[in-house]
């Protein structure tokens, strides 16, 4: 399998092949302040099965630990972490040009979920913004 995906204005493209080691999605504060959003959905990667296009600018959020997105339009891309992840890149995944070819198996980090996200489910639901 090769899976395609990049940033929202194009500057920045990739490719991964093979499976993922993992399809999650993270709750942790580290995770949610990077992308502004309650969560991120990630598939992690060998470095080796990745090829990339484009540069992508990158910001160490903690000692050790290399976030890249796109440097123009400021899409999340990648998380590396050689303590964490030697040699693997995790891959956001809601950047897929098919974002549902790796549907999460887990949710990890969820001590950290606001509280709120466990009524997320009894929400109302609108296929698009309501009128």
């Amino acid at each position: 399998m090769v899976l395609t995906g990049g940033c929202r204005c194009g500057a920045i493209r990739y490719s991964a092949e093979g499976e993922p080691g993992h399809a999650s999605v993270c709750h942790c504060a580290d995770c949610r302040r990077s992308a502004g959003a309650p969560m991120v959905a990630w598939a992690l990667f060998p470095q080796e099965r990745l090829a990339i296009t484009g540069h992508p600018a990158r910001y160490e959020s903690s000692p050790g630990t290399l976030r890249e997105f796109c440097g123009t339009c400021g899409t999340g891309l990648f998380y590396r972490n050689e303590s964490i992840f030697p040699g693997q890149v995790d891959i956001q995944t809601a950047t897929l040009d098919d974002p549902d070819a790796l549907p999460p198996k887990a949710r990890i980090q969820t001590a950290e979920a606001p509280n709120w996200f466990e009524r997320f489910d009894a929400l109302p639901r609108f296929p698009r913004f309501p009128g």
